[in-house]
């Protein structure tokens, strides 16, 4: 009961019963154990160990939830509705990345299939003004062969200009 409703009952001499205390018993979740398979490769564990503390924190934000959601119904203030929006929010947001981290297994598991196989070995012996220089001159015939123009040829070495 409220402040108010206790001072009204004392007023009018109203006994107010106890409020029953209930004991709740929670049950306690061991957080996420990281289990390396031996045949599995690093992605495939670090994938499952993400994937459980993901769960997990999925879970403790669902619960943490219903808490604040509890006591807002009770006391009906707006902060704790408004934590209670903040909470959901950020649930949300872990489920987005649970999603983003089957993506990304995705892309890593497709990463070796993708690069060329006939390049094994690929190494530059030079400076690296030389392969600075290299770099621009394939990235000038890049662009000339998507453009399909032929450079102009501006040779000013031999003019001579008046100052």
């Amino acid at each position: 009961m409220s402040k108010l409703e206790d001072k009204v009952n004392e007023i009018l001499g109203i006994d107010t019963p106890e409020p029953k205390k209930e004991i709740v018993q929670q049950e306690f979740k061991s957080p996420v154990v990281r289990k390396e398979d031996e045949n599995k490769e690093d992605i495939d564990n670090d994938y499952s160990y993400s994937r459980d503390n993901y769960y997990n924190l999925i879970d403790k934000g669902n619960e943490a939830i219903q808490g604040i959601l509890d006591i807002a119904k009770e006391g009906q203030h707006p902060r704790a509705y408004e934590v209670a929006g903040q909470l959901i929010g950020q649930v949300g947001q872990t489920v987005d990345k649970l999603q983003d981290l089957q993506k990304k297994l995705k892309d890593l598991k497709e990463l070796p299939k993708s690069a060329n196989p006939q390049i094994k070995n690929a190494l530059f012996v030079g400076s690296t003004n030389e392969l600075q220089k290299m770099l621009n001159r394939k990235q000038e015939d890049e662009n000339i062969e998507s453009k399909n123009i032929t450079p102009k040829k501006d040779d000013t070495s031999d003019k001579w200009f008046n100052l």
